[in-house]
């Protein structure tokens, strides 16, 4: 696979959101039917992108910006920028080359992973190939709790000895009603866990994850946990008593639960509730760099892009994914210069108009 995009290989995008259409007439319907599913009407999946749009920027002006750079400080690190690749499955399905072209794309870009676990490539080879890539962004493993404790832990074993730096558990997704439109193609699978099986749903929400569980875990790994799902107050501050390292701020993408709040409504929320004492991220409908920009001013430190990425890769493998960061990384900085900041750091609500929800 090649991350150098050619002129036959890229399409005329000039945002991320303009690789959707692409994507589409690339993609057959079963694997299109997968990437842009949504619960219910999809109206929690609208609201994620109405919240953004409905924030508008404050821009400065004569404001000194030279040494301008993306860098943040994450989990006690420093990074080349703010962005991570969101967890999504069997990216196998968009493309043959699926998580190893994602992950490549992400480092060629300085930017970080959270890999699946419903991957549809093994984790080792995954982390393999970027792993000593002193330039790329942080290389996470994304954990759902499996029928038993014994289970989940081997997954974390797995994540641990391959070298990923941080575990992302995540906490809504007790219950998920079947895409009943889709169906596992050949050679497509998630390669960590055992053949898909029938379950009720009474026996789904007995193995939901809880609090128990977050102190278990935290008791067999030395990685970082952070739990990916948190919308309420409340449970954010539940999460800081806990002793968790971060929170995903997500309502999965509007997969789970329709009209859930936005994520970036919750964001501003969950920021108020945590007060800084411990690191926030957010994904649900981020596609410009000005979005992640708002993301940073509400008090996130990171985000993470999902679909979006996925549609750079259905369109062209690793170079259509590695363009649709670099598309995103190149809209934050012009944002930031515009709105006279030179540091991720330096986002605050002060660069939010009045208006803004």
């Amino acid at each position: 696979m090649s991350l150098v995009p050619t002129l036959t290989e890229l399409p005329p995008a000039r945002s991320a959101a303009a690789y959707a259409t692409h994507a589409q007439a690339r993609l057959d319907a079963n694997a299109w039917n997968y990437v842009e599913a949504s619960a219910g009407d999809g109206r929690t999946r609208q609201a994620n992108r109405d919240a953004w749009d409905a924030m508008t920027l404050w821009p400065r002006v004569l404001q000194p910006l030279g040494g301008l750079d993306l860098t943040v400080e994450l989990l006690g690190r420093t990074w080349p920028t703010p962005l991570l690749v969101a967890p999504m499955a069997l990216q196998k399905l968009v493309h043959a080359d699926g998580e190893l072209a994602t992950v490549l794309a992400a480092a060629a870009q300085g930017v970080g992973m959270v890999l699946s676990t419903q991957t549809s490539m093994p984790m080792q080879q995954v982390s393999q190939a970027v792993r000593d890539d002193v330039t790329r962004g942080p290389l996470w493993f994304q954990l759902y709790m499996q029928g038993g404790r014994a289970a989940t832990l081997r997954l974390v074993r797995q994540a641990e000895a391959a070298g990923y730096e941080a575990i992302v558990l995540t906490v809504d997704a007790s219950f998920r009603a079947p895409h009943a439109a889709f169906r596992l193609p050949a050679g497509v699978a998630a390669v960590h866990l055992p053949p898909p099986a029938h379950h009720d749903a009474g026996g789904l929400l007995a193995a939901a994850p809880t609090w128990d569980d977050v102190a278990w875990l935290l008791s067999e790994t030395t990685l970082p946990l952070l739990l990916k799902g948190v919308l309420h107050p409340e449970d954010a501050r539940e999460a800081v008593r806990s002793g968790v390292q971060g929170l995903i701020v997500s309502n999965h993408g509007g997969r789970n639960l329709d009209t859930a709040i936005a994520s970036a409504t919750a964001l501003r929320a969950v920021a108020d509730a945590v007060g800084g004492t411990l690191p926030l991220l957010v994904d649900g409908g981020l596609q410009r760099g000005t979005d992640v920009l708002k993301a940073l001013a509400l008090g996130a430190s990171a985000v993470l892009i999902g679909r979006p990425v996925l549609h750079g890769l259905g369109t062209a493998g690793a170079a259509g994914a590695a363009h649709v960061l670099r598309l995103l990384r190149d809209e934050l900085a012009i944002a930031m210069a515009q709105c006279g900041i030179r540091r991720p750091a330096a986002a605050s609500r002060g660069l939010l108009a009045p208006e803004s929800p």
